[in-house]
Order: structure tokens, then sequence, then C-alpha cells
């Protein structure tokens, strides 16, 4: 039976777990410092101290709008990524059964008076959402809980890959759908969705059929650090995104609602966020949120090579010195994330090599961060065509811009020997 490798004297630690949460930028914490406890007043009031927060608030408001290339209203401060992307699946769909509700009171009233219905666009149908199968869980349970409200959804299928097809997305389209929600990229095995292309067959549908309809939110949290956010050329009217996963603060997101895209509100308050999002602003947060942001875009491309080149090398040092390990998701080259390798090692349970890993100072994830306290094993594994064995034996790396590639040789310094050790543990078991 294979040995546990010996231990450093003094643990090194090797952090690669950035999908789930990236460290604070030492720059982002320098912007936020003077908002904790000499700038504290409350944005709303009208003293000095309010004043000087709502002023903050202002400028980080316009610093991500110009990130994104749209207006300052455009952009709605949540309490993440998350709540953003709750409030653009629910902020549509309840506005949209709103509407449907008073047309079909009018209705009843009109029928009740003997009247011929005259009402324009008066004709009611059941709501209809297209999703994908691979979404987090922020956009797949709200999803979930309009369908038991009887809302209809299509889930769009994904290949191998994880890559979805624009043409089945287009397919899906009826004349009673009223939101398109698809994640830029995905959390578990990085896999970047042709967003701006499906975007641009919406154009072409609306335009078409004479319709507002369906809006197209993008769930954008994995995507800033390496991909652009022009939500001109993406063609989106929604777009979340959240701090912890840009070396900025947790705890803060951001949703990007395109003027005339109508929400219902589902945090209700004192008005702020132009009525949609109720409650004192967190001004450390949005002041770091757009700190954040400004610096992780501003260096995109570098920031990919980085993290692509340390990506490629820890993957070839794993197929040269282990046996039976296979890449999950879209081939190195292809539709995925730069920083993103999801590996799946036959013949063992993850949990326990991720233990194991820990005690030698490296970290690392089965998938999403969310669902790590079940026994829920990946549905964006499943979805890809994984039996539940192989998603079990499957760990997430997820490297970040200051991963570096002696941390990568270390990592495979013990890799090999920890994989092989707990092979023969599941043999033995």
């Amino acid at each position: 039976m294979t040995v546990l490798p010996k231990k450093s004297r003094k643990k090194t630690y090797v952090y690669l777990d950035h999908a789930a949460a990236t460290p604070f930028d030492p720059r982002v914490i320098r912007a936020m410092d003077p908002y904790w406890i000499q700038n504290f007043g409350n944005p709303s009031a009208l003293y000095s101290w309010g004043r000087k927060s709502n002023e903050a608030i202002t400028t980080a408001r316009k610093q991500i709008a110009d990130i994104l290339f749209t207006q300052p209203d455009c952009i709605i401060f949540t309490g993440s990524g998350t709540e953003s992307n709750n409030m653009a699946i629910f902020g549509v769909l309840n506005n949209i059964k709103s509407q449907i509700s008073k047309v079909t009171r009018l209705r009843s009233l009109e029928l009740r008076r003997g009247e011929e219905t005259k009402t324009k666009n008066s004709k009611t149908s059941t709501p209809h959402i297209i999703t994908t199968v691979i979404e987090h869980h922020s956009v797949l349970e709200p999803i979930r809980e309009l369908e038991k409200r009887g809302v209809a959804v299509t889930y769009i299928p994904v290949n191998q890959s994880g890559e979805i097809s624009v043409e089945n997305v287009v397919t899906a389209i009826r004349p009673e759908t009223k939101l398109i929600s698809i994640m830029y990229a995905n959390n578990e095995i990085g896999t970047i969705n042709p967003i701006a292309e499906i975007g641009r067959e919406l154009l072409k549908y609306r335009q078409k059929n004479k319709t507002l309809f369906p809006y197209f939110h993008v769930d954008a949290c994995q995507a800033p650090t390496t991909l652009e956010l022009h939500t001109e050329r993406l063609h989106v009217d929604l777009l979340s995104i959240n701090g912890s996963k840009i070396y900025g603060p947790k705890g803060v997101g951001c949703l990007f609602i395109r003027r005339g895209v109508p929400l219902t509100p589902i945090l209700l308050g004192g008005g702020q966020e132009r009525g949609l999002r109720g409650g004192t602003e967190n001004v450390p947060g949005i002041i770091g949120l757009a700190k954040a942001l400004l610096l992780v875009q501003k260096n995109v491309t570098k920031q990919k090579i980085h993290e692509q080149k340390l990506r490629d090398y820890l993957w070839q040092e794993i197929k040269k010195k282990i046996p039976d390990a296979y890449l999950n998701g879209p081939e190195l080259n292809g539709n995925r994330l730069a920083n993103n390798l999801n590996v799946r090692f036959s013949g063992l349970e993850t949990e326990t090599l991720l233990l194991y890993l820990d005690a030698y100072g490296i970290i690392a994830a089965t998938g999403s961060a969310c669902t790590s306290k079940s026994n829920e094993t990946s549905h964006v594994l499943h979805a890809c065509g994984l039996r539940s064995d192989e998603a079990q034996s499957s760990i997430r790396f997820t490297l970040g811009k200051t991963t570096r590639k002696h941390d990568i040789d270390y990592v495979m310094k013990f890799l090999p020997d920890i994989v092989e050790c707990v092979r023969d543990m599941k043999k033995v078991s």
C-alpha cells in the first residue's frame, strides 16, 4: 500500500479555489478603509457626512457603469451575486405576472359589465423561461420556485464538454417566453457560453416579432477577471456581478438593468437604489466592489495569459505523473476559463482527497462551494454525462493572479502519491 509523502517541516499553503472566493487585493482594502470609521454616514441622510457617503456611491456607480459601457442609473447595488440573480429572475417574472393579473382583473370586470374586451394585448398566457441545466444554484433555485408557481421552464441541455447550442436556445423560444437566463461562464468546469451570439439572435427575434421579449439575463460572476463585460457587445438586458470572485469584498454585488426593463423589487424598505433594493447601502463594500472590478478589468488580457499558462502546466504534470486522470469540461484551448482545471481521478472519492491535500496546505474544491455541505453530487458533471462515481472522483483547481509556478510544483510534489494512497484506501474499503 502506498504511504503518504512526508510533509515539509514548514507548512506551505497553495490556494487553488479562486472560483469560490478570492483574497482581497490590498489596493481594494485601501480604497475601502476611509468608509469604516471616518466616512461612515448614512448615504440617505441630508447632513454633510451622509452626503459624502452618497457621493462615494455615486462615483462607484459611475466607475462600474463605465466598465460595463452603460449609464450609472442602470447599476443597482445588491448584497451578493445570489441576490443579483434573484432580483433579475423574480423581478422580471413578478412584474410580468403582476401585469397579467391586472389584465385578467380588467377582463373579468368588463365581462361582468357585459362589455366586449377591448384592452390592447389583453391575451394572457403562462410565462415561459429558458435556462440551462448547468446554471449556478442561485439561478436554478429561483427558477424552480417559479416553476412550482406555474411558470413554464425549458432547460437547455449541454454536450459532454458542458457547451450549449445557440440553435437550441433560439429554437426553445415561444411567444410567451419572457426571460432567458444563461451564465457567462460555468463555475465548476469553466465552460464559456456564446453570450454575444445568443444576444444577437435575440435581437433578430425581437425585431422580427415586434416584441420586447424575451429579456436576456446573464450571471457573470465568474467572468470579470478574464472576460470582457461590454453590455452592448454582449446584447444583454440584465447582468450579475459580485465582489468575492474579483479580489474584492464578500457580501456585495451589483445588477446591470438595461433602461426600459421593468422589475418588481424583491426587497422592500426605504426606497434605496431607485426603489429596487431597500436597505442602507453597504458603502465600504460598494467602494471595494468598484475598485476591484476596475483593477481586474484593467488587466484582463495579462491575467488570462498568466492563469492559462500555469493551468496548462498543471494539467501537463498531472497527465505525466498520475495515471487514469481525465479532463472534465472543454479542452484547455477551447471555450474554457483560463484559470479552470476540473480533473477526474478514477478509483477514489474526492472528499477524502481534498482532506489529505488540505493537510499538506493544498486547497482545492469538488465544485460549487454553495453545495459543499450537502451530499449532492455535481449537477453540472451529471449534465455532461458523468456517472455518480465519476462525478464523486472529480476535483476542481482554480488558479488566481497570485498563483506562481512554484505553487504548481509544490502541488505536484505531493499530489501523485496522495492520489495513489487514497486509491489504495478505496480498494481496501
